[in-house]
């Protein structure tokens, strides 16, 4: 950077970039100064975010029963939520943004419609619905840390348009809350392994019971123990046609899909 008196850099994650001023002592903008060894730690650590405050910086991760933190997989597309060493999307073939926009497309037009968005991890589902036409989109979070990471997240931010309602709180109990509401339900839960309780009939069937005749449900399955031959789509295949649903399983975005029955 010798001889430059200002380097174009983005703040946001890719998303826009703007110039900032170089000086002996680090880097400055409107908002802040940044000292060249803080800089220099945050170009040496590609994969991690930052954020800005009072001129430092600080690594965007929560550690409490968990540890929570964001990382950068792509430039220019959205970041993935890392909990515990597991990331929270589909990284190494698609973007995270773009694996929410698959999703979404399954459910077919959904222009004007109300849907319901079960574990909101990040919100790119329920933010994808919104721009696919949704007029209205409830979605629901459990893990309080994973939106205290979402509002740092540039990419998450359109999470608080006016028609998207989040919830705080167990999908097993409020789900039970509607009947007949919706007509599309995105479930995209963490692996089997952390939350059986959401892979279960009991549940499949409020969701069934939340939808109006016809509705349509994207439920997301990846491949966890596909590499020992499991194939964990078979059992939410069987249980959601016991629940009411007419289904199929799509493996260009590893999701069971389908129709309630009417």
């Amino acid at each position: 950077m010798q001889g430059k008196k200002v380097v174009q850099v983005s703040l946001d994650l890719g998303k826009s970039i703007k110039e900032l001023r170089l000086t002996a002592d680090g880097i400055c903008s409107e908002e802040f100064e940044l000292r060249w060894d803080d800089v220099e730690l945050v170009a040496n650590r590609e994969r991690d975010v930052y954020y800005v405050e009072g001129n430092r910086i600080f690594p965007l991760s929560i550690a409490s029963d968990h540890f929570y933190k964001l990382v950068l997989v792509r430039w220019r597309h959205a970041p993935t939520l890392e909990i515990d060493g597991i990331h929270m999307h589909r990284i190494l073939d698609v973007p995270p943004e773009i694996d929410s926009e698959m999703k979404v497309r399954l459910l077919g037009k959904i222009k004007c419609r109300n849907v319901l968005d079960i574990c909101t991890g990040l919100g790119y589902t329920a933010i994808a619905a919104k721009r696919r036409g949704a007029c209205k989109i409830t979605t629901i979070e459990k893990d309080e840390n994973v939106i205290r990471i979402a509002r740092f997240n540039p990419w998450s931010w359109d999470l608080g348009d006016r028609d998207i309602e989040l919830r705080i709180g167990d999908a097993v109990e409020l789900v039970g809350e509607y009947r007949g509401e919706f007509d599309a339900v995105i479930h995209d839960p963490p692996r089997l392994s952390l939350a059986g309780e959401l892979y279960g009939l009991d549940f499949y069937r409020k969701l069934a019971e939340a939808l109006k005749p016809g509705g349509r449900i994207v439920h997301y399955v990846g491949q966890p123990g596909v590499h020992r031959g499991r194939k964990i789509w078979k059992g939410v295949l069987e249980r959601l046609r016991r629940a009411g649903f007419m289904a199929s399983y799509d493996q260009n975005s590893r999701c069971v899909h389908g129709v309630k029955r009417r």
